[in-house]
């Protein structure tokens, strides 16, 4: 029986621990009045946004072992598919997720803070890569800086599993061990987002159209007061009397004591919610469909989705390489070469003409040397080699520029 199963039939024993994993899944309460947690978050559709393209950016590039080595005296790469975790994180971790759908909620779980991932052994090496619940699963540091974890199963148990056997790939970190939590940090911006998203609700469902008083002269026996009130809950209150005109008889008037959506300020209000979240997550407000009052042209487009790329993919692409490098390879591996890589040419697949583009300069249109072979680009765009000419070099085309030409 695994680690994780004994974990799992182990009773609960109603510690500081068990305390500790009920607060997380339960949240806290933020300033503006709903409660934050893992299950509200996904409510926030920026907050949703900024993780989707976290995670996904994570998935949809092919994450490949990779090995330097040498050849007849020149360095040379390759694509290590004999090494034993090679398969593991590029098509099946484990027996029930595809390479895609790991890496994706490795992403949306390290994007609040902290993903582990439990490394199953078997005859000595990693058999298979299970992902923990972030809710469930406690670090420490101890005193001589070796670092624990504690997991809670299903069922209530708990059980201390050796840092060798956790893949921990961690966000912004402060004290270097846990990345910081996100939740925590941005509640009060989640808090807000939610309680507008739930007064916009309710503005809606009574035909945004704010409540008042209903003035008449005289006074009102408490008949009188409760036929009214059941008057005007009939007539003015129901979702089908919406705009409708309210007759009013006995020099009656209608005062409004509610605020508008327009005096409310709920759009401009939810606009600057969608930034505020976006700066807790580092994503581009127009990456996830907000710009604001202005559209994006073309040209903004294609410079925003760059610097994405730049500015938040490739900062997650390194955080993650370096994370499997120490955490997936041996010292020994990583001395004969081994890495993990994101092959990033991918991103370049839905548009052919700067996949031209950079294929002409690569074979040495210009004048440029020559940096690829036909082949290589071939393999890119998944086609077999042709061989011979194709994969050797392309001539220098043109005569190179003379700095100081003869008089």
């Amino acid at each position: 029986m695994g680690i994780l199963a004994r974990a799992v039939e182990r009773k609960s024993t109603g510690n500081v621990w068990e305390r500790w994993i009920e607060l997380m899944d339960m949240g806290g309460r933020s300033k503006a009045g709903p409660t934050v947690n893992r299950d509200t978050i996904w409510k926030v559709s920026a907050a949703m946004a900024c993780m989707r393209e976290i995670s996904q950016g994570l998935a949809q590039v092919p994450f490949k072992l990779m090995q330097d080595y040498e050849d007849a005296g020149l360095p040379r790469k390759r694509v290590a598919r004999d090494h034993k975790m090679y398969d593991l994180l590029t098509a099946k971790p484990n027996g029930w997720q595809t390479s895609f759908e790991f890496m994706e909620t490795l992403g949306l779980h390290a994007s609040l803070g902290n993903a582990y991932v439990f490394k199953n052994m078997y005859r000595g090496a990693v058999g298979e890569l299970i992902l923990l619940n972030p809710s469930q699963v406690k670090a420490e540091q101890k005193e001589d800086w070796s670092i624990s974890y504690k997991v809670r199963g299903k069922s209530g148990g708990e059980v201390d599993i050796p840092a060798a056997q956790i893949w921990h790939v961690r966000g912004p970190s402060w004290d270097g061990f846990l990345g910081i939590d996100t939740l925590y940090v941005a509640k009060e911006a989640l808090g807000l987002s939610l309680a507008l998203e739930e007064s916009a609700g309710a503005l809606h469902a009574n035909g945004v159209r704010p409540s008042g008083v209903y003035s008449v002269e005289g006074t009102l026996t408490p008949d009188q007061h409760s036929k009214l009130a059941a008057w005007l809950k009939r007539e003015a209150g129901g979702a089908g009397n919406t705009g409708a005109p309210l007759v009013l008889d006995r020099a009656a008037k209608w005062l409004s004591t509610a605020m508008t959506s327009v005096d409310a300020q709920h759009k401009e209000m939810r606009d600057q919610q969608i930034e505020e979240v976006c700066r807790f997550f580092g994503v581009l407000p127009s990456i996830i469909g907000y710009t604001g009052d202005k559209a994006n042209t073309y040209a903004s487009a294609e410079v925003m989705e760059n610097a994405h790329k730049v500015r938040t993919q490739g900062r997650w692409y390194k955080r993650v390489q370096d994370s499997a490098n120490v955490n997936l390879l041996t010292d020994a591996e990583r001395a004969k070469g081994y890495y993990w890589k994101f092959i990033t040419n991918g991103l370049m697949a839905a548009s052919a003409k700067d996949r031209g583009e950079y294929y002409g300069k690569a074979l040495g249109s210009g004048g440029s040397p020559a940096f690829m072979t036909q082949d290589e680009i071939r393999a890119l765009e998944d086609l077999d080699p042709m061989g011979g000419e194709a994969s050797k070099l392309p001539p220098l085309q043109g005569k190179p520029a003379v700095s100081n030409p003869p008089n």
